[in-house]
């Protein structure tokens, strides 16, 4: 009976004990145009092989935003960076992943302080937000990837 008692006591530790893997989203590779903006802009997001990624708005031929991010690996941790121009670069954690969704966090950064991407059939989903605000992107994929 001891035993028995302290093979579960083990298989209980052990199993808290895991260590929880991020994946670089496959799913997130391509080129994306945004269908919920204001209908004098147009917002893009290009993503790579590298999981680098570029989110720029255009108001007629103009560029009105632009930022820089990329999934990057440290220590088996992944965190999205996130640069605008002349900014220096803001590190989201990885919280939680799915295999078509993940979350990532950054309590120090004014906003967003969560941003949520997630696959939606063919529609790319992001949420950025903080306790009081949020908004949301809405993709579909470009034919020319």
């Amino acid at each position: 009976m001891r035993f028995i008692i302290l093979f579960f006591c083990s298989l209980f530790f052990i199993s808290c004990n895991k260590e929880i893997k991020f994946e670089k989203p496959t799913w997130l590779l391509g080129k994306w145009i945004r269908t919920n903006n204001d209908s004098i802009k147009t917002t893009y997001e290009f993503w790579d092989q590298n999981f680098s990624g570029l989110g720029f708005t255009l108001q007629n031929k103009d560029t009105v935003f632009i930022e820089k991010m990329n999934i990057i690996s440290n220590k088996r941790l992944l965190y999205l960076s996130v640069i605008g121009i002349g900014e220096t670069p803001t590190y989201f954690a990885f919280t939680e992943q799915t295999t078509t969704s993940f979350t990532v966090e950054n309590d120090r950064n004014e906003f967003p302080k969560k941003i949520k991407y997630y696959k939606d059939n063919d529609t790319l989903k992001a949420v950025i937000s903080n306790k009081d605000f949020s908004v949301d992107f809405n993709f579909i994929k470009m034919n020319n990837n």
